[in-house]
């Protein structure tokens, strides 16, 4: 496999299982993981997915993953090139799928083996902890490293429903998140964009700050808060747009305030 990173990557909806990304999450060099290279799977909606349309004859194997993974962390190591993440994102919700079990599984062993430096990372947008046996193998995984980027988008169920569109409750949801952070560490991302030209709401802003104080308060290890901005275009534009750089870090910096004021130490990571 060529080592032929893209800052956008687009590569997986053209059948990719493996493909590396340069992510500024990650600060390098990430290597994607995608369970769904045949068409796009997600439990959410959301308006600024950068996943556009399209539809493939490629289905997943976990031979397959093995192989490509192997050889793209070798390429990596021969080009000298650091790799920050293995990470489970692609074509949509990734625990979503059959096999995400045994390729995570995979994934921890030959991450291990050949590149024991790299996080192994899951983005999720949470709707799997709906169910009890994906809740405790992502609960028992992120004890064993797994780190979580756990979706929170919105602080109330009026936004949620804007930025997410998904038929899951609002309070249903956050009662499993909560349930979640309780007993494994996560890190909370948090999009902000305007969405049919408005911004959050005041009350919407206030709600968001809130809820995380309260997450942060009753978690067993919450380790950080990634703000992001759109930044990747996406098949509904404009419906969704990238707001100024200074209303991210607006956000940022009150949610630290707020921390602050319940005597607790969490990074908050701007990402426009």
């Amino acid at each position: 496999m060529s080592m032929d990173p893209v800052n956008n990557p687009r590569k997986r909806e053209k059948g990719a299982i493996v493909y590396p990304a340069y992510s500024r999450r990650s600060g390098g060099l990430s290597v994607g993981i995608n369970l769904f290279p045949d068409l796009k799977l997600c439990s959410f909606d959301c308006p600024y997915c950068e996943v556009f349309p399209f539809r493939t004859d490629c289905s997943f194997s976990l031979s397959l993953m093995e192989i490509a993974l192997v050889e793209t962390l070798d390429e990596a190591k021969k080009n000298r090139i650091k790799v920050k993440d293995i990470c489970f994102s692609g074509n949509g919700e990734p625990s979503l799928s059959q096999f995400f079990p045994a390729a995570l599984e995979t994934a921890f062993r030959i991450r291990e083996k050949n590149a024991p430096e790299a996080d192994l990372v899951l983005i999720t947008n949470g709707t799997s902890l709906l169910n009890k046996d994906t809740f405790e193998l992502l609960r028992r995984s992120a004890l064993n490293g797994l780190k979580i980027w756990l979706k929170l988008d919105a602080g109330t169920g009026s936004w949620y429903r804007y930025m997410n569109r998904s038929s899951i409750p609002y309070d249903q949801l956050m009662d499993k998140i909560r349930s979640f952070v309780k007993c494994a560490p996560v890190v909370l991302q948090t999009m902000i964009c305007a969405i049919n030209g408005s911004a959050p709401p005041p009350d919407e802003k206030q709600a968001w700050e809130t809820l995380v104080t309260e997450l942060i308060s009753s978690a067993e290890d919450l380790m950080g808060i990634q703000i992001y901005g759109k930044a990747r275009p996406a098949p509904e534009d404009p419906f969704s747009e990238a707001l100024p750089e200074i209303c991210l870090e607006e956000r940022a910096a009150s949610i630290r305030t707020a921390i602050a004021g319940i005597g607790k130490k969490v990074p908050v990571m701007v990402y426009p």
